[in-house]
C-alpha cells in the first residue's frame, strides 16, 4: 500500500475508536478513563479522551510509557494489567493496546486507565485487620500531563545521572551512554528535546546533538574532539 493509503488508513482506525473510547469509558464509569493516541503527533498525541482519571485533554502529551512505545518502534507489545501511580498519589491500572496499520507499522495506542486508589486502600486495610501479608510493592510513579516537556523532565529526573553524579563527573563515555540511554526510553523522538536535555544539562544545544549523534553510532562514542 502507497504511503497516502496507509495514511489514510490510520485516519480511519483512529476514527473508528474514538465512540469505542467513550464506550469503554461509560461502560466502567467515573474510575475509569480512555486516552487515544496518535504517535503520528508525538509532542500532542492524545486525539480522545474519555473519562478524567489523570487530567489529560485533547492535544495533551504521551506519558513515559507512551514514550517507551516509541523508542521500540514496531517492535512495541501491548503491555497489560499494570499498576502506576500518578504524581498526585492516585493508584492507576492501566493497560496500552498499540495500534498498528495493515503493514505492522506502530502508529498509536489505546490506554485505558482505572483508579483503583480506594480498591487499594480497602486492601491495605483488610491485611492490616488480619494481620497478614506484607505491604504491596510501591507502584512507579508515571507522569501523565498535557505538556512533552514536563514528561521529559520526569525521565531526566529519575535517570541515575539526576541521583548519583553529575554531567561535569561523567567522562565521554559515561556522557554518550547517557544519552544513549535517555533515546532508548524514546526522548529524543519528541521535537527539540535534545535542546531540552542539553539545557538541563548545562550544555549546549550543539553538544546535545553531537552527543545525541555518538550514542546512535554502532562503533560508540567519537573521538577526543567531540565538545564538552
Amino acid at each position: 500500500m502507497s504511503d497516502s493509503g496507509l495514511e489514510a488508513e490510520r485516519d480511519a482506525i483512529v476514527a473508528a475508536l474514538k465512540p469505542v473510547a467513550r464506550g469503554i469509558a461509560a461502560t466502567f464509569g467515573p474510575v475509569c478513563e480512555v486516552v487515544l493516541h496518535d504517535y503520528r503527533r508525538p509532542e500532542e498525541s492524545v486525539v480522545e479522551v474519555a473519562g478524567s482519571v489523570t487530567g489529560r485533554e485533547v492535544g495533551g502529551a504521551m506519558s513515559e510509557i507512551g514514550l517507551r512505545v516509541l523508542a521500540r518502534g514496531d517492535d512495541a507489545c501491548d503491555d497489560l494489567n499494570y499498576v502506576t501511580r500518578t504524581r498526585s498519589g492516585a493508584l492507576v491500572k492501566s493497560s496500552t493496546v498499540v495500534l498498528r496499520d495493515s503493514s505492522g507499522g506502530v502508529f498509536g495506542a489505546l490506554c485505558v486507565n482505572v483508579d483503583v486508589t480506594a480498591v487499594g486502600e480497602a486492601h491495605a486495610l483488610l491485611g492490616a485487620l488480619a494481620g497478614v501479608g506484607a505491604a504491596p510493592a510501591e507502584a512507579p510513579v508515571t507522569t501523565f500531563g498535557n505538556d512533552i516537556n514536563a514528561v521529559v523532565d520526569a525521565v531526566l529526573e529519575t535517570h541515575p545521572l539526576g541521583t548519583h553524579r553529575n554531567w561535569a563527573g561523567l567522562d565521554r563515555a559515561g556522557r554518550v551512554d547517557l544519552f544513549r540511554s535517555l533515546d532508548a526510553q524514546g526522548v529524543f523522538a519528541v521535537r527539540r528535546a535534545a535542546e531540552q536535555v542539553g539545557a538541563r544539562l548545562g550544555i549546549s544545544r550543539a553538544s546535545a546533538y553531537s552527543y545525541l549523534a555518538q550514542a546512535r553510532t554502532p562503533a560508540g562514542p567519537a573521538s577526543d574532539g567531540a565538545p564538552a
